[in-house]
């Protein structure tokens, strides 16, 4: 196994800012299959160790994770630049689409596309639950977790934090009195492969208190310069508070931010929010990016003295900037003490658990998604996400074939389809 080189790290980092296709379950197993299986640059134990702890944050996970990845690989550095690439992809699209859909609606061959690529994610979103459930489930524990994950999940639709949470005491009891079932026992004796990182009290007061600063700055312009009642300044208040609440992922806080957007502040219809949302499960880049589509569309229909486009913009920039500044800023602080206990064993322990619900986590995720593709709101089924997905499942599965050129021959199938 050897470490890239900055500019090998950076080179992949832009190319799944692209390819981030499929919302959290799509981008965990992308970055799998690259980082660990294809690439090698990231054991497994490591892997999943930054996933359980992304899992525990509020924020967008993938995102998180592609942040921790990179900085186990170059540091702050390397965070910062996995974390901002991974989304400025989305941001550019994003802001393309809601600028098109406000002037002239939906453009079918765009949608064409994205019908393609999101076969080809559910693709790579099955073989990644193949593939971290065989090497995370060892134990009938761990099996169990799970099941029982999955179940409270996607049946008695429990909260998301209470599994994770729960799977964490459970691993912490269990390390302690049975911990051949968790893993307890299987130590690595090397510690955080990042060299003259330390976790101090010091760098954690100095990164917080930059991070805090960079995070509330536009926040304080905007209130000063327009108002605290303004349009943007609102966005960045609402948006602020919501990144601290957004445990679960996207898709627990869609309905808080849905119901605020529409229903308290007005921002844009509930039309409009479920248009945003399909917007932003069929581009690159996390789910939580439909808070950049509700800042364009809320700003462009209060523009408070900009032109529409403009102030569309600014209230798409202050949306995004808040929602995702803290969730790096919750790697920085938190990486260095993750890794200076990852040779714990109670720890591991407690981790491997997490593990194992999130491995139920992800197979939720994989149905929430797959039945939305093969069974779409307009009813029936899907033929073509059907055939086009179970195609790709097989080419991944029996092949080495690049998985961007998979994505880009689905999107291409999907265009194909839509003229035929």
């Amino acid at each position: 196994m050897s470490a890239p080189t900055f500019r090998e790290a950076l080179k992949f980092w832009v190319k799944l800012g692209f390819i981030s296709f499929g919302g959290p379950a799509g981008q965990i197993a992308i970055m799998h299959r690259e980082l660990v299986d294809r690439k090698k640059w990231i054991k497994e134990s490591r892997f999943l160790h930054a996933l359980n702890f992304c899992m525990l944050l509020p924020g967008p996970e993938a995102t998180q994770l592609a942040a921790y990845c990179g900085w186990l690989l170059h540091g702050v550095r390397g965070a910062l630049v996995a974390g901002i690439l991974f989304i400025v992809p989305a941001i550019g699209i994003l802001w393309g689409l809601s600028w098109i859909y406000v002037s002239y609606g939906e453009v079918p061959a765009v949608a064409a596309v994205f019908h393609g690529l999101k076969a080809g994610v559910l693709a790579i979103v099955a073989i990644a639950l193949m593939r971290v459930g065989r090497r995370a489930l060892k134990t009938p524990t761990a099996w169990a977790l799970a099941v029982v994950a999955f179940v409270g999940l996607y049946f008695l639709h429990l909260p998301f934090p209470l599994i994770v949470f729960g799977a964490l005491v459970i691993g912490f009891l269990g390390g302690r009195w049975a911990p051949s079932q968790f893993g307890g026992k299987q130590v690595e004796s090397n510690s955080s492969p990042i060299k003259g990182v330390k976790a101090s009290w010091r760098s954690t007061v100095r990164t917080a208190s930059v991070g805090i600063a960079v995070w509330g700055a536009p926040i304080l312009v905007v209130g000063m310069r327009l108002g605290w009642d303004s349009t943007l300044a609102q966005l960045g208040w609402f948006f602020s508070k919501a990144a601290l609440v957004t445990f679960g992922g996207a898709y627990a806080v869609l309905p808080y931010v849905g119901q605020q957007a529409v229903e308290n502040y007005g921002w844009l219809s509930a039309t409009q929010m479920v248009d945003g949302l399909a917007f932003a499960e069929t581009t690159p880049g996390p789910l939580i990016m439909i808070v950049q589509f509700v800042g364009f569309v809320a700003a462009w229909q209060h523009s408070s003295g900009f032109s529409p486009l403009v102030a569309a913009t600014l209230g798409a920039a202050i949306t995004t900037w808040v929602t995702f500044v803290p969730t790096y800023l919750f790697i920085l602080l938190g990486a260095p003490y993750v890794e200076k206990a990852h040779d714990d064993a109670r720890l591991k322990a407690a981790l491997s658990a997490v593990t194992a619900a999130v491995v139920g986590v992800i197979l939720n995720l994989t149905v929430w998604f797959g039945m939305h593709v093969i069974f779409p709101d307009s009813g029936g089924v899907d033929s073509f996400a059907l055939i086009a997905g179970l195609g790709a499942f097989l080419i991944m599965l029996w092949t080495k074939l690049d998985m961007m050129l998979v994505i880009a021959l689905c999107g291409l199938a999907g265009l194909l389809w839509s003229l035929v």
